[in-house]
């Protein structure tokens, strides 16, 4: 575990606004802690003893189906809470949250959820916020999965991404975190073999620009039209 950077939590947006008192009633009971890239914060089914916040990197959080599936269920980007499924009723974890890239996450005891949210509101606020979200973002995932053929389930899906974790650069936006194929599959529903079709697909058309685990979008504007079934 590592000392906490008041600085870095102050820099959030949930926390903003905070004054430094309440700020200090936050942090007494919540330690840090780093997670190297490909190391698991916790798992499926394990018991939910803890919950946290991103301070800094990225997360992915998946879930095994019934039949033997991986999926991605959603990425976790700095200020965001996870792991919170006491509030939420449950007694373990729906899924199990990966570092995506090397992380730093704020940790606390799942008996101080309701401490905290009576002395810090704007937690409840952003759980709240948090949820509301992720049933958004799994009703858009289920339309899309529903309704849509594989190409544009994959132009939302980088989309989404450069929107959430995009870095500019001269010549177009970049993921800002290692992201593979097989990755990209598992947000979509689809084969490795497919999705590297797809982006092989796309390069050849100027669309985008990849790497190992590295990708870069060159036209984010005619990849919204795919996605929307503009077609050439």
């Amino acid at each position: 575990m590592a000392g906490i950077d008041k600085t870095l939590v102050r820099s959030l947006s949930l926390f903003d606004k905070a004054s430094d008192s309440d700020l200090d009633k936050l942090l007494v009971s919540a330690v840090s802690r780093r997670v190297p890239q490909g190391e698991a914060v916790f798992e499926q089914g394990g018991p939910a003893t803890h919950f946290y916040l991103l301070l800094h990197g990225r997360l992915k959080v998946t879930q095994v189906t019934a039949d033997g599936q991986q999926i991605i269920v959603r990425m976790v980007h700095p200020g965001d809470l996870f792991g919170f499924a006491k509030a939420l009723q449950r007694e373990d974890y729906p899924g199990t949250a990966t570092a995506a890239a090397e992380s730093v996450v704020l940790v606390w005891a799942t008996n101080m959820w309701p401490v905290l949210v009576e002395q810090n509101p704007a937690l409840a606020i952003a759980a709240m916020q948090t949820i509301g979200q992720r049933l958004q973002e799994a009703h858009t995932r289920i339309r899309e999965m529903s309704t849509e053929e594989v190409e544009r389930r994959v132009a939302h899906a980088v989309l989404r991404l450069i929107k959430q974790a995009g870095k500019k650069e001269d010549n177009g936006i970049r993921i800002d975190f290692q992201i593979s194929r097989q990755d990209i599959a598992e947000m979509t529903g689809t084969t490795l073999h497919t999705v590297s079709r797809i982006l092989s697909g796309w390069e050849t058309k100027g669309l985008v620009k990849g790497g190992r685990q590295k990708l870069l979008v060159l036209d984010p504007v005619r990849l919204s039209q795919l996605a929307e079934g503009v077609r050439e």
